[in-house]
């Protein structure tokens, strides 16, 4: 039980001890400065666009002004609460997917950067600039449809009475963990050429690890403006963790 708790810890809070390193690599800031900025842009237009056109809705169905009663104010709020939540939901999947392919070069390229200092020395066989940029995208595309033929059926099991939403939140979070920690543990495996289901098998391998480390992933992915920062940080942690914590030697692990 302590070796699970200890596995869980080390993986949740992974990525705030690469944060040091990650500010000591002028280069590694660098190529996180331009999908900051364009990532910023997009979601923070998105997310102030839905939510203007939410409270417009909200007020134009409660009618709610400063001579509302209490309970109108109160229901105004309520729904007010509960739009932010599925603002958030959809921002974070957007941001996810779009932000996901928008950001993967250069992601790949600050994840070439953790691994160069982990073989201490170049990658051979460096592929062109066109070769990786076709390879992280489609890496990014398998993984996003990979997330989406999961969550939709988990989407659905919430119309199950009773019990359905707690069932789909708890299967949600779990399939959001997994992919997060497979987003970002993913590049030096793409890089390596592995299939998608190598991919896959690797990552579950990782266990606890995996799961602390996703779990800390996705709830960064999740805050507004902070994920957009965060990101370049769980590009390095994941790359990071992959080689400190050797997850390669999960490929010929078949148990």
């Amino acid at each position: 039980m302590s070796l699970i708790k200890g596995n869980f810890i080390t993986g949740f809070t992974y990525p705030f001890g690469t944060i040091r390193f990650f500010f000591s690599k002028p280069k590694i800031i660098l190529y996180s400065v331009i999908p900051v900025i364009i990532n910023l842009i997009v979601y923070s237009s998105a997310f102030i666009f839905s939510y203007n056109k939410l409270q417009s809705w909200i007020k134009s169905i409660t009618g709610v002004d400063e001579n509302s009663e209490i309970l109108i104010n109160l229901l105004h709020y309520l729904l007010s609460f509960l739009s932010i939540m599925i603002l958030l939901l959809i921002c974070y999947f957007l941001f996810t997917i779009f932000g996901g392919l928008i950001t993967a070069p250069f992601n790949e390229k600050i994840s070439q950067l953790v691994e160069e200092s982990f073989i201490k020395g170049e990658i051979e066989n460096k592929p062109g600039f066109f070769e990786d940029l076709i390879h992280s995208i489609s890496a990014e595309l398998k993984k996003i449809i990979f997330y989406l033929i999961l969550l939709i059926p988990v989407f659905f099991i919430n119309f199950i009475p009773v019990a359905g939403s707690l069932i789909s939140g708890i299967l949600g979070l779990l399939l959001s963990c997994f992919y997060n920690a497979l987003d970002f543990l993913d590049y030096p495996m793409t890089r390596k050429r592995l299939s998608f289901r190598k991919k896959l098998h690797v990552v579950k391998k990782g266990r606890y690890l995996t799961y602390g480390f996703g779990l800390i992933s996705f709830l960064l992915m999740f805050l507004p403006v902070i994920n957009v920062f965060t990101k370049p940080l769980l590009v390095v942690a994941g790359t990071s963790l992959y080689y400190e914590k050797n997850y390669e030697r999960f490929l010929h692990e078949t148990k």
